[in-house]
């Protein structure tokens, strides 16, 4: 690591620790030549690999523009697609890769968009899965009308199961 100071190309490592529970490393560094001290913070670099095989860096940023073009005219403000980036940004950490295919990223974008505004949804999902018809559209349609059927029958106990010798109430 080049000196801040002095601009000599060596520097030594003095002490380690980590930040931001493990995701970063704050090095406290000492140059031979004119003694300065100086801090580095780094940060492990993940790296999005696209279709064309190129290769850069993850950027919360392109999540969040994806997004928001998705909930244009949608009731959702700034701060839940900020959380729902920060949500895809830590599932794809979790895979623990240092290169994730664009694939899988859009893959963590579906499920959190889903939740947040299904419109939103199928117009990220229309163009992430290359819907050509009509009958696309309907398909997943159908799929959140079903989702939504289950999620309305479990919250209001169809279908429970009793445990066994007690009466349904």
């Amino acid at each position: 690591m080049r000196c801040p100071y002095c601009r000599h190309a060596d520097s030594r490592v003095v002490d380690s620790r980590e930040a931001d529970d493990g995701q970063l490393i704050r090095r406290r560094r000492a140059c031979p030549e004119c003694g300065k001290r100086f801090t580095t913070v780094e940060e492990p670099v993940l790296a999005v690999v696209k279709r064309s095989g190129v290769t850069e860096p993850f950027s919360r940023t392109k999540i969040i523009g994806g997004v928001r073009k998705a909930c244009q005219g949608r009731p959702v403000d700034d701060d839940a697609i900020a959380l729902l980036a920060q949500r895809v940004e830590e599932t794809v950490r979790a895979k623990g890769a240092a290169e994730i295919p664009s694939h899988d990223v859009g893959l963590a974008i579906l499920g959190p968009l889903r939740e947040l505004d299904e419109v939103a949804y199928l117009r990220f999902a229309s163009v992430y899965r290359s819907f050509e018809s009509l009958d696309d559209f309907e398909r997943e349609i159908d799929t959140l009308r079903a989702a939504a059927m289950a999620r309305s029958r479990s919250a209001d106990g169809v279908g429970a199961v009793q445990p066994a010798g007690e009466p349904a109430s």
